[in-house]
């Protein structure tokens, strides 16, 4: 059977029992583009198989996600009689843990904006403004960017200043209120979106490449090194992983509560304020930007002699 054919029949039968399976089905589809549909299941190759997991970089979590998706894929053939025998590695790398986020500083935040718009040596698919805009996005609303990608026209009220973010990771909606600045930058970007004669229908996503079409996470993921390298950011922590798109929701967090602590806020009442905004299901989640960097373990020691040495509150 053709593999476009039995990854279709795969996904309808997990959604069938219930589950959502959008992240596990998108790597299913990645592996089918891949390989391509209209190979046969039975044709495909261990060496292939290995060569989709292993992709180009490091070994990180990715490498389990795509393993796990795929094993699914083959037990399911497997038990149907679709596959004799599975193409899947005999031997799994451990599982890296530990990973620590990239914390951008105000000026390299600054220099990732500026590459935004100028680290494109030709006309490409995607325009340079709307690049930006989605970086500015994702920091200053602390984003997820699978949250930010997801966007229709109806979920961004420009008037009200305010983003409805529907089914992100945990499977629940909230609201996200956003900056005048910000909401000045998204008007201006929704202006030229108009412009460009993309689709006004509700449904509509809110961020288009130059084709209309939505932009995708693969689009970001194969844009964004670039940006990087052009602002001259890398890790120098012997981090396993260069800054990535997803740290800048990292590093508002830690700048939010860097600046609480500056202001002499009640950063422990204000907590549980940020929890909801970044749209965590536990304290705990938002608890751990509380060591991530030096400066925030200076500026929390500051309040913390403040509090114990002149009977302030922290």
């Amino acid at each position: 059977m053709r593999l476009d054919t039995v990854i279709t029949n795969y996904i309808a039968y997990r959604r069938a029992l219930g589950e959502r399976f959008i992240t596990e089905a998108n790597r299913l589809k990645s592996f089918c583009h891949a390989i391509g549909g209209e190979t046969e299941l039975s044709d495909i190759l261990p060496e292939q198989v290995n060569s989709f997991i292993r992709g180009t970089g490091p070994i990180t979590l990715t490498w389990h996600a795509k393993y796990d998706a795929l094993a699914g894929l083959y037990h399911y053939a497997l038990s149907r009689g679709l596959a004799t025998a599975s193409p899947l590695p005999t031997i799994k790398p451990p599982r890296v843990t530990s990973f620590v986020p990239y914390i951008y500083t105000h000026e390299e935040l600054r220099r990732l904006l500026a590459a935004a718009l100028t680290y494109q040596t030709r006309r490409r698919f995607i325009d340079p403004y709307m690049v930006q805009t989605l970086l500015l996005l994702v920091y200053g609303a602390a984003l997820r960017i699978s949250e930010a990608l997801s966007l229709r026209l109806a979920d961004v009220d420009l008037k009200q200043a305010v983003l409805t973010i529907r089914d992100s990771k945990f499977f629940t909606s909230r609201l996200v209120p956003i900056g005048s600045l910000l909401n000045e930058r998204l008007q201006q970007y929704a202006a030229l979106r108009h412009q460009t004669g993309a689709a006004q229908t509700d449904d509509a996503p809110f961020f288009v490449k130059n084709n209309g079409q939505g932009v995708t996470t693969d689009n970001v993921e194969h844009v964004f090194p670039l940006i990087r390298r052009k602002a001259g950011i890398s890790r120098t922590d012997g981090g396993r992983l260069q800054p990535r798109v997803h740290d800048l929701r990292h590093t508002f967090a830690v700048h939010r509560l860097t600046s609480w602590y500056r202001e002499g806020k009640d950063v422990q009442k204000l907590l549980p304020h940020l929890s909801v905004f970044l749209g965590h299901r536990h304290l705990a989640y938002t608890s751990v930007y509380l060591t991530m960097t030096p400066e925030l373990l200076t500026q929390a020691s500051k309040r913390f002699e403040q509090y114990a040495l002149k009977g302030g509150d922290l």
